[in-house]
C-alpha cells in the first residue's frame, strides 16, 4: 500500500503564503501524475493543479494559476505546492494524489489510486 504524507498545514492571514510537502517514503512516480486537490466544507473535492513526476507537464485550475506553483524534489521523492497570495477562499483540506491519469482525466479525483490523509488550510480575512 503507497503511502503519501503530507505536511505544511496551518493558519494564514489573506495575502500571505504557506507550502505543502507531499512525500512518498521508499516509492518512486515515474509513470504518475502528482495532483493536488482541495476540499471546502461541504463542496466536492476539488482539482488544484498537478505535474508529472518528471516536471515536464503542470497544470492548474484557473482559481489558483499565478498563485499556486507545483515542483517536485526527485532526490527528496517529495512533492511541493507552493501557495502565494492566499485568500480566505483557499480555506480547504488540501490532498495530494497519484495516478496515472491523463491531461483529460486529471482534473477528477476518482481517478487516482494514492492519496495523501489531507492537510488543513485556513486563510483569515
Amino acid at each position: 500500500q503507497v503511502q503519501l504524507v503530507e505536511s505544511g498545514g496551518g493558519l494564514v492571514q489573506a495575502g500571505g503564503s504557506l507550502r505543502l510537502s507531499c512525500a512518498a517514503p521508499g516509492r518512486t512516480f515515474g509513470r504518475y501524475r502528482m495532483a493536488w486537490f482541495r476540499q471546502a466544507p461541504g463542496k466536492e473535492r476539488e482539482f488544484v493543479g498537478a505535474t508529472t513526476w518528471s516536471g515536464i507537464s503542470t497544470n492548474y485550475a484557473d482559481s489558483v494559476k499565478r498563485r499556486f506553483t507545483i515542483f517536485r524534489d526527485r532526490a527528496k521523492n517529495t512533492v511541493y505546492l507552493q501557495m502565494n497570495s492566499l485568500e480566505p477562499e483557499d480555506t480547504a483540506v488540501y490532498y495530494c494524489a497519484a495516478g496515472t491519469v491523463t491531461i483529460a482525466t486529471m482534473t477528477s479525483a476518482e481517478h487516482f489510486d494514492y492519496w495523501g490523509q489531507g492537510t488543513q488550510v485556513t486563510v483569515s480575512s
